[in-house]
């Protein structure tokens, strides 16, 4: 996992919380989830890579 990624993360996860907290404030509380859901889709989606090769990881080295 490169730190670059870490950033990523970090990056969205500030836009997301300031225009959630944005929208908020005037009164569109659907649309602040909806940001947020969107956010973690896109995080998501960064780190299913990851995970699946730590889960092939683990399958080799225990030779399931």
């Amino acid at each position: 996992m490169s730190v670059n990624l870490i950033f990523k993360i970090a990056a969205v996860g500030i836009l997301v919380t300031v225009l959630s907290q944005v929208l908020k404030h005037s009164g569109r509380e659907e649309h602040a989830f909806l940001i947020s859901l969107a956010g973690l889709m896109i995080v998501l989606f960064w780190i299913i890579p990851y995970i699946y090769d730590l889960f092939e990881t683990m399958k080799s080295l225990f030779v399931l």
